[in-house]
This record gives C-alpha cells, sequence and structure tokens, in this order.
C-alpha cells in the first residue's frame, strides 16, 4: 500500500514538474516580441499618399490646385493637420477660375480646422501683377484671407524692388505692406517744364535795343 502510494505521488510530481515547466516556457515565449513596436498610436499618420495633384474647393467654388510630392494625414494629434515634407505647390483662382496667384515651399503644415497653413523654406509666390516674393516663412489664414510674414521679405517688381520686415496682405497678394522696408522706387517727375515768360523776353529786347 505505501509503494502504492509512493508511485502515485512519484507520477503527480512528474506531472507537476512538467506543467510548471510549460508555464515558465509560456512566459517566456510571451516576452518575446514578434516585431518592432509601433510606438505612440498618434505619431503615426493616418494616412499618406504620394505624387498628389488636388482641387480645393472652398463654399462649393474650386480655390486652390495643390500639388505635392508626398501628403500626410495626421488626425490623431493636437492640433490635427497635414504634412508636407518635400514641398508644396499652391495656385489660387478667382470667380473666373483664372489664376490669381502661386506659392511654393520646401515644407508646408496646414492645420485645417483652423485654417492656415504654415510655409518653410525657400518660399516663392507671385501675384497677377508679376511681382514674385522671396522669404523663409510664410502663413496663410484661409479664414481670415490674409497672407503674412514676420520674416525677412524681398518683392521684385517690373517697376519696384523692396525688402523688409512684417510683411502682410491680402489672398491675391497685391494689396500689401511691408515695415521697416527699403529699396528702389520708380520717381514720376510732375513738375511742369519752366516756359519762358513773354514779357520777360519782351522787356529783354527792349533793354537790347536800348543799348545799342
Amino acid at each position: 500500500m505505501s509503494q502504492r502510494f509512493t508511485h502515485i505521488f512519484s507520477i503527480a510530481a512528474v506531472i507537476m514538474a512538467a506543467a510548471m515547466l510549460s508555464f515558465l516556457q509560456s512566459c517566456e515565449d510571451s516576452d518575446k516580441k514578434t516585431g518592432p513596436d509601433i510606438g505612440v498610436r498618434d505619431s503615426l499618420p493616418t494616412l499618406q499618399t504620394i505624387g498628389v495633384s488636388t482641387l480645393i474647393s472652398d463654399s462649393g467654388i474650386i480655390r486652390y490646385k495643390m500639388i505635392a510630392e508626398e501628403w500626410y494625414i495626421y488626425d490623431k494629434k493636437d492640433p490635427q493637420f497635414w504634412s508636407f515634407e518635400k514641398g508644396l505647390f499652391i495656385e489660387t483662382f478667382g470667380k473666373d477660375f483664372q489664376v490669381e496667384a502661386f506659392i511654393s515651399c520646401d515644407t508646408a503644415y496646414h492645420y485645417y480646422n483652423r485654417g492656415l497653413w504654415v510655409l518653410h523654406g525657400r518660399v516663392l509666390a507671385k501675384n497677377v501683377k508679376n511681382e514674385t516674393f522671396k522669404t523663409a516663412l510664410l502663413y496663410w489664414d484661409t479664414r481670415a484671407h490674409r497672407i503674412y510674414s514676420p520674416a525677412y521679405m524681398e518683392i521684385d517688381g517690373e517697376t519696384q524692388q523692396l525688402s523688409g520686415y512684417n510683411f502682410s496682405s491680402n489672398e491675391q497678394m497685391t494689396d500689401y505692406i511691408i515695415h521697416s522696408s527699403k529699396g528702389l522706387f520708380p520717381l514720376e517727375d510732375d513738375t511742369p517744364t519752366p516756359q519762358p515768360d513773354p514779357t520777360l523776353m519782351v522787356q529783354q529786347d527792349s533793354i537790347a535795343n536800348h543799348e545799342e
């Protein structure tokens, strides 16, 4: 009876040891990663698009054309934004669908819930007056319909060249202000050309005849 009990106890011990070994093995396997950690979900874009060319409407009217090599959308971040890390080209259209202006840059971010574009790098813009604008930082508020920049700005037109800081303009970049500016301006000479005085000419002739 005692031998039988000992035999049963030995079998139970073997089964328990095997179970413990299996449990430890499963715990060890669970610690092994099957792939790299993707990190915080909020840091990843929800959409990535390569080779973008699209039209954007405002109040049912097509207002902009956007071209970019890469377009990332981050809608889990606060604030939500679009990212264009490899440059952006935008054309703006008027009511008759004519191009009013274009803007290009090295990097751009669009905070669409705020209606705000932030353009970085080599920012270049041109308006319907064929004036070009060059700066390293430009803000575009589509809700207020304003474009502005605190950075250094160069403006090159057909009749004038300007440079300065604290630029502010309408969306068409045709009505603008720039502070601390310097540059070249055309000067229109409105001074009338002096005309000879007939009375004085007669007097001079009289004097000359009298001396003779």
